[in-house]
């Protein structure tokens, strides 16, 4: 028996990874080519190995890509199909909106230093990486008819690859929206490290957008660092903003917008199910947020995943669900234009009047 769709009409996702969202038998079928020896046969061993089904430690979690990511990186075949994949799974989510994320630099094997996966040399550039998604996702994009737009990740523990990282933003600003900070935050100061607080002042002055993965494992001042410093306009997570009263107000009262990603956040142990989730304090105080899968291959999940968690356990309504994806809608990194374009598709199919200009926004 197939359960009832949590929310049924079309969605917004603002925070999912490339490598964190590949079909398993895409990988199987790329290891099989390539000859890249993988500790499994099947899709069932496969997802044995670098699926979770119950929580373990970020770190844990980031152990996974080291099994499937050298199957994939360096192919060219391989990251054109992934990308083109990925939207035809965003459609049949119901999503009409997506920003997907990664790094160009773990996909090449060629002017990146070090080279990733343990790859000997190629010749696939991080700037060919992203010329080759750019193509993949448009091509999805006009035979499923979902709008994509990418970002492009730092790694908080190689600030050498970020100033290449804005570069690539800006050459390709067609279908590149903002830059990103990912990796592990635990590593200490890595906010301040002068090769990503460079990196960001440069998107800055370049009018290049900002996201940051903060407070998802660690504290609120990681969230302060990256909105002080790396001045970031979106936080990844963000969940620990909460154990600092007069920051959360302040973000709060700035419209900041938390890319919440609920099922994840259960299984990297970011969110102990003993307590209440950051989600629902966000719903009771009508912020802005949107819910996102991250990384759907670990998680073993879909968006439904993420909204029956909200809808079953924690109240979430049909209406918070609409207001969550106008938000969403709003704190896009599209053009203006593009902007009304999409939230006039989302009022029209939740049935609401599209000249509300107070319609799911806080003030």
């Amino acid at each position: 028996m197939t359960q009832t769709p949590a929310f049924d009409k079309p969605k917004v996702e603002l925070h999912v990874h490339l490598d964190g969202a590949i079909k398993p038998e895409t990988i199987l079928y790329f290891s099989r080519k390539r000859g890249i020896a993988l500790p499994a046969e099947t899709v069932e061993e496969l997802q044995d190995i670098i699926c979770m089904d119950k929580p373990l430690s970020l770190s844990s979690f980031l152990a996974k890509f080291n099994y499937y990511m050298p199957a994939i990186a360096g192919s060219r075949e391989a990251i054109k199909r992934i990308a083109y994949e990925f939207v035809e799974t965003k459609a049949k989510e119901g999503v009409v909106y997506v920003e997907v994320r990664y790094s160009p630099h773990l996909l090449a094997n060629c002017k990146v230093e070090p080279i990733p996966w343990n790859q000997p040399e190629g010749d696939l550039t991080p700037d060919e990486v992203v010329a080759l998604v750019s193509q993949s996702l448009q091509e999805g994009e006009r035979d499923f008819k979902v709008k994509v737009r990418s970002i492009l990740c730092c790694l908080r523990h190689q600030p050498n690859w970020s100033l290449e990282v804005v570069e690539l933003c800006q050459k390709y600003q067609q279908t590149v929206v903002a830059i990103d900070l990912a990796g592990d935050e635990t590593i200490k100061g890595s906010s301040l490290f002068p090769g990503h607080v460079k990196a960001y002042e440069e998107a800055v002055r370049r009018g290049i957008h900002r996201t940051v993965h903060a407070g998802e494992v660690g504290s609120a001042e990681v969230v302060k660092e990256a909105v002080d410093t790396l001045k970031t306009e979106r936080l990844g997570h963000g969940y620990h903003t909460l154990e600092d009263e007069a920051l959360y107000a302040r973000l709060r009262q700035e419209n900041m917008h938390f890319e919440i990603c609920p099922w994840s956040s259960y299984l990297t142990g970011a969110w102990k199910s003993d307590t209440e989730h950051a989600v629902v304090r966000l719903k009771n105080d009508q912020a802005n947020y949107s819910l996102n899968t991250d990384d759907p291959l670990i998680f073993k999940s879909t968006l439904e995943t993420d909204y029956q968690m909200t809808k079953q356990g924690m109240d979430f309504t049909e209406e918070e669900f609409k207001r969550l994806n106008i938000n969403a809608a709003k704190s896009s990194f599209l053009p203006e234009d593009e902007k009304k374009q999409l939230l006039d598709l989302l009022y029209k199919a939740y049935g609401m009047p599209s000249l509300d200009a107070a319609a799911g926004q806080h003030p």
